[in-house]
């Protein structure tokens, strides 16, 4: 928005047009080169802010999927946060990161290809060192992991990163899994350097502990679902969930032609197994009703009426004296 101008500043300006110390035409100039905008083709603007918007809600919440996990892990303080979101070629996303880092490539169908989750290292070798029993510090540089350490921090991201396609939910339904590590962003081509992606920049707090996690999206990763990534699509959804509270009628009539077994119980006993074993024909048992008291009237595994046996027609038959009560079900 423009600098709004006080009612001063705004007699000053006409009483210096009235008396030529200012000129007109240098307004209309000025206003002129304002409709010029530089537009660098490098960094294509791929994405509207409604999408960017939607990613930025999206990745909440798997930040605080990732706090709820690494807190049950390391058994200490920790904190994701989403610092920003933003787009910008691929090939600057690689030249920003450090060397030596841990590039986690994930597939997440139905999106196309894969995309990176890259943690930094001082991150990462906070929560090796809170793994094997450390207080969870940092060191000053990282020039290397171990295959043992490199084992270890692969099944812990894979079981962390496992439940990004949960944060979707609301989008589409999606499954990821990691497929590879990297740790050297120079050995890897993902998409063409000057690729429009989302880089979400995630802020991580272990303890005193303080870093970076960047989740790399490209333009042609997103594309399946990028129509769903608009406010037009969520009041759309939300319409269509009001909607599906009018087919309760529909389902109500249905559910009304549903079949249901229902059982009169005459009573109940109980004999040893070995009584079980030398019952014979005309042997008699008695049960816990007497005659002249209601059956219960199962319906499933539930009693519902109460009744009493008698004959319609030529068929024995139960008539409901009554309900019963829920306290009794």
């Amino acid at each position: 928005m423009g600098e709004v101008l006080s009612q001063q500043e705004i007699d000053a300006l006409l009483s210096a047009l009235s008396s030529g110390d200012v000129e007109a035409d240098s307004f209309l100039a000025q206003e002129e080169e304002r409709k010029v905008r530089q537009y660098d083709f490098k960094r294509a603007v791929r994405f509207s802010k409604d999408q960017i918007r939607s990613l930025t809600r999206i990745h909440e919440h798997f930040t605080r999927m990732l706090t709820t996990f690494f807190s049950a892990q390391l058994r200490t303080y920790v904190q994701f946060t989403v610092n920003s979101v933003e787009q910008l070629p691929y090939d600057e996303f690689i030249h920003s990161i450090p060397s030596m880092t841990m590039i986690n490539l994930i597939e997440a169908p139905p999106l196309n290809g894969r995309f990176i989750i890259e943690v930094n290292p001082n991150i990462s070798y906070a929560m090796l060192d809170r793994l094997l029993g450390g207080p969870g510090v940092e060191i000053e540089k990282v020039e290397s992991f171990t295959e043992i350490e490199m084992r270890i921090l692969t099944q812990l991201y894979k079981r962390a990163f496992a439940g990004y396609g949960d944060a979707w939910e609301s989008i589409a339904e999606i499954k990821s899994e990691m497929t590879a590590v990297e740790v050297n962003p120079q050995f890897l081509q993902l998409v063409s350097p000057n690729e429009t992606v989302v880089l979400v920049s995630i802020g991580v707090t272990i303890g005193e502990v303080s870093g970076t996690i960047n989740v790399c999206l490209p333009f042609v990763t997103i594309e399946p679902v990028l129509s769903k990534l608009s406010s037009h699509y969520w009041m759309q959804e939300a319409n269509r969930r009001n909607a599906s509270g009018n087919s309760k009628e529909p389902l109500k009539a249905q559910l009304m032609n549903s079949s249901v077994e229902v059982v009169s119980l005459l009573g109940e006993t109980t004999i040893t197994f070995g009584d079980l074993l030398h019952l014979e024909v005309g042997d008699c048992l008695t049960l816990d009703q007497l005659v002249k008291d209601p059956l219960s009237i199962m319906v499933g595994e539930n009693k519902v009426f109460r009744g009493q046996v008698g004959v319609s027609g030529k068929r024995m038959a139960v008539q409901v004296l009554h309900r019963v009560k829920e306290e009794e079900q």
